[in-house]
């Protein structure tokens, strides 16, 4: 024979009983919103290079959406990043981003264009240096394009040291 426990409903939970933990949790999130690192800041120190891979770049001149060219003459290919070409191309074996090309270069003129960056050189690419960027307020450019839409991280390179960190 069953006996008639078994079949017992739950006791229910009376919303009265929740609004304090509610509430407690709320304001736990808030503090660590608070307190929570910004994510486009720029890397922790321990991960930066050696100052000899540092340099400032005056941006004379956006080349397309992941190249730019310095008023010295440096040539700068943004690290770990794939743009579409201007001709609305992507190169074999590369990643492919759904914006176009001229999108993504009126993307990086708009946190570039004009402005002093620092950058942080992290190899050669077709006689430019590859490096990542970052704004006068801080942000990184690599990773604003990526966050943008207007561009992919590359995942060949992002391995080799990544970016959005």
């Amino acid at each position: 024979m069953v006996s008639r426990r078994s079949f017992r409903k739950p006791v229910r939970v009376r919303a009265r009983r929740r609004i304090p933990w509610l509430a407690s949790s709320l304001a736990v999130a808030a503090a660590a919103a608070l307190v929570w690192p910004v994510a486009d800041a720029p890397e922790a120190v321990a991960d930066s290079p050696p100052a000899a891979d540092r340099f400032t770049c005056e941006v004379a001149r956006v080349t397309d959406g992941d190249t730019f060219r310095c008023a010295d003459g440096v040539r700068v290919r943004l690290h770990a990043v794939a743009a579409r070409e201007l001709d609305e191309t992507c190169g074999p074996n590369h990643p492919c981003p759904a914006a176009s090309g001229a999108a993504a270069k009126a993307e990086l003129e708009r946190l570039v264009s004009g402005r002093s960056v620092d950058c942080a050189r992290t190899g050669r690419s077709y006689n430019r240096v590859t490096a990542v960027c970052w704004t006068p307020s801080r942000v990184e450019v690599n990773c604003a394009l990526v966050r943008s839409g207007v561009a992919l991280i590359w995942p060949r390179y992002h391995r080799e040291r990544p970016i959005c960190t």
